[in-house]
């Protein structure tokens, strides 16, 4: 049985977005989709309302495969070195997770798929995404259905974001990516945009992807199949 290839991209914005671009183009040349994993608010007051270049190449990307996924809402720690939903109670992730949700609306980007910053969610934070009509929440160890309440069981390998970004560890998530696509798992391969502005990180994540295909890996991206379409299936 085939690896399943999972790779996502986030913080993405101005400062960013040509790395994503280019690192996106290389993934095109491998027939790899990606995971874009999108705040509506960032450090340093961006506002992802007022930069109609990112919105736009995200749309694009959208429209050629790709997937969209919400990634907080302003990614602003809410204990002190705690990720944004990492210790919220249901109802304040609820107010968090409208508000983004209205963003990303208003951009003609809303989805149904959320990962929490760090991929680190509470209860509280899981129990309020149905109420505002998230159908997948994507976490560090595992991607839940929350229609069905199914969990997939498999592990990011990520650099940047609350991942490391050694020389050592780059070498480590190149090898786990070869002995996890080798036995035919779930691969979930996750970077920083920010990352992707520097060659050893980027080179490792384009090396982890083309050991996977090379293995036999096929490129999916996050998705929630509807009840009813799962059962025509």
């Amino acid at each position: 049985m085939n690896a399943e290839l999972l790779v996502s991209v986030s913080g993405i914005r101005d400062t960013t977005r040509d790395a994503a671009i280019e690192f996106a183009a290389e993934m095109d040349r491998r027939d790899v989709r990606l995971s874009l994993l999108v705040a509506p608010r960032l450090k340093g007051k961006y506002r992802l309302v007022d930069d109609p270049a990112t919105q736009s190449w995200l749309r694009g990307r959208r429209a050629r495969g790709d997937a969209i996924v919400l990634h907080g809402y302003d990614q602003a720690a809410t204990k002190r070195r705690r990720a944004e939903f990492s210790a919220l109670p249901g109802h304040e992730a609820r107010l968090r997770l409208t508000a983004a949700d209205r963003v990303m609306e208003q951009v003609e980007l809303r989805t149904r798929l959320f990962a929490a910053p760090r991929w680190d969610a509470s209860a509280g934070a899981i129990e309020a995404l149905p109420s505002v009509g998230f159908r997948l929440a994507l976490g560090l160890t595992s991607v839940l259905d929350l229609e069905r309440n199914t969990a997939q069981r498999a592990r990011v390998y990520g650099i940047g974001e609350g991942f490391r970004a050694e020389p050592w560890w780059c070498r480590a998530l190149v090898m786990g990516a070869a002995r996890t696509s080798r036995r035919g798992g779930i691969l979930r391969l996750a970077v920083s945009a920010a990352q992707l502005q520097r060659s050893g990180p980027r080179q490792a994540m384009i090396d982890a992807v083309d050991l996977a295909r090379y293995h036999g890996a096929t490129s999916e991206v996050y998705r929630w199949e509807p009840l009813a379409a799962a059962r025509a299936a």
